[in-house]
């Protein structure tokens, strides 16, 4: 392979697929590669591609497209394309991409090492369920390094109709509460202070298991790890939540009261279609349960859209429940149609301009509730996760609050102060908007004092609206 062995790697998709690329990273790693930004001087390009919706899958086969090239223009002498994408159509895409040399499938990261040793067939896709990531699986974090996604099961059991994640992810496979302690210790001594569990169906975390380990004792565990600040849980189903768990949720320290729950719609008659096994009357109870048990609950949520059959009707429904639950955080997407499922069958398609009509309504509809809900923060005192130099101005700092997930949510953007990326600063929010706050450092010397029009945050503790 030459004297300078370098790899790119290419990333798309979610945050299960960045892990799935930080393993890959391991392995190039211990392998002897070189990573460079410049896919040009790559002798190894690797894409970990999406294969969930049609804009995703689009979007890997450009990006295979593009990364080609530099077989003919720079150095690359092996293109490895992995993850999803050549798990759901690996002889489609062997016979259409004659460039690339090697294909990984979704649970196929290790056998990159074949790869980089000069061995190993082109086509590497294996069976998804003859693997689950291990604690001692080499791994190198991308992005900022004080945080950490934990994936903590693969694959799926659930039926939805308009997902095909189960048909290449395989069946639900989680990984025991010791493995995943023994990887947040290991995270945490590299400099890692908050912890992201992801999976795809994170409620039903440990039923496949021999010991049926549960998602409270998991969070309890990653918890009590030394040098963890946050554990935050993503992905909870909306089916019953079990007492330890809401329990674990409110009133562990380190274990934030941030539930992000996909609830997908609120009509009986979509939730049907969707097969999500209950109708929108569940919808109503989890909010309203949740919000009376755990104190200051931040509660983020996503929906579908468009699926085939929406009605005016159901689309009212579901505003009304938008409009009622006042979520934090709401992300709205369009439904794409996909191979294999249910839902990619289904008549009564909703045309293209309605279903984009009413994802721009109902994020009209959101986006006063999140600054409602971030409003009521002002004057109050935080404890923000200092990230970076922000992306708005060289003059701020930028970074989140607890109810503030990585990547999907706002930012807290910091003033009159200094701070090292990763650092646990007290702040004094001084105003919002739609999806991020302004704050001040209150806790370093330099410090401004707090605007005159400011609450005390001593003698006003923010009082969140709670259901009755």
């Amino acid at each position: 392979m030459g004297e300078h062995r370098t790899i790119h790697f290419v990333s798309l998709g979610c945050a299960k697929n960045r892990v799935d690329t930080e393993v890959m990273l391991g392995v190039s790693d211990q392998s002897g590669f070189e990573v460079v930004g410049d896919p040009g001087e790559a002798e190894v390009i690797v894409i970990n591609t999406c294969g969930f919706i049609g804009p995703a899958k689009e979007e890997s086969i450009e990006a295979i497209l593009e990364m080609g090239a530099h077989k003919d223009s720079g150095s690359c002498r092996k293109l490895v394309v992995a993850g999803c994408l050549s798990q759901r159509y690996p002889e489609e895409l062997a016979s259409d991409l004659p460039e690339v040399d090697h294909f990984l499938g979704s649970s196929d990261m290790l056998k990159l090492k074949l790869v980089l040793a000069g061995a190993g067939d082109r086509m590497l896709v294996g069976n998804p369920a003859q693997y689950t990531m291990r604690a001692d699986d080499p791994r190198v974090l991308t992005g900022e390094t004080h945080r950490a996604y934990m994936k903590i099961a693969e694959g799926c059991n659930r039926e939805c109709s308009f997902c095909a994640i189960p048909s290449f992810r395989g069946k639900q496979r989680s990984r025991a509460v010791a493995d995943l302690v023994r990887e947040a210790e290991r995270l945490s001594a590299a400099g890692v202070v908050e912890l992201n569990l992801i999976s795809q169906d994170t409620i039903a975390y440990g039923r496949d298991l021999p010991t049926r380990e549960s998602l409270a004792e998991l969070l309890t565990a990653l918890g009590d790890v030394d040098g963890i600040r946050w554990v935050r849980a993503h992905y909870l189903y909306p089916e019953t939540l079990t007492d330890p768990l809401v329990e674990v949720l409110s009133q562990h320290h380190k274990v934030l009261p941030y539930i992000d729950m996909p609830l997908q719609h609120a009509s009986d008659s979509m939730l049907r279609a969707m097969r999500r096994g209950h109708g929108g009357d569940r919808m109503y109870k989890v909010v309203e349960r949740l919000r009376r048990a755990i104190p200051d609950l931040v509660f983020r949520s996503t929906f579908i859209v468009g699926h085939p059959g929406e009605t005016d009707e159901d689309f009212a429904e579901l505003r009304s429940f938008v409009e009622w639950a006042e979520l934090d955080h709401v992300g709205v997407f369009l439904y794409s149609p996909e191979d294999g499922t249910r839902s990619g069958e289904m008549p009564d398609a909703v045309d293209a301009a309605v279903a984009a009509a009413r994802h721009a309504e109902l994020m009209d509809i959101q986006r006063p509730i999140s600054r409602g809900r971030l409003e009521l923060r002002v004057g109050t005192e935080l404890e923000v996760l200092v990230e970076r130099v922000s992306d708005e101005s060289d003059w701020l700092l930028q970074g989140r609050w607890w109810g503030q997930a990585p990547e999907v949510d706002g930012s807290v953007y910091l003033a009159n102060g200094t701070a090292q990326a990763g650092q646990f600063r007290r702040v004094l929010v001084t105003d919002a908007a739609d999806y991020d706050l302004m704050a001040d450092f209150i806790d370093a010397p330099g410090g401004r004092d707090a605007p005159p029009d400011a609450k005390d945050p001593r003698k006003s503790k923010v009082k969140l609206r709670t259901l009755p």
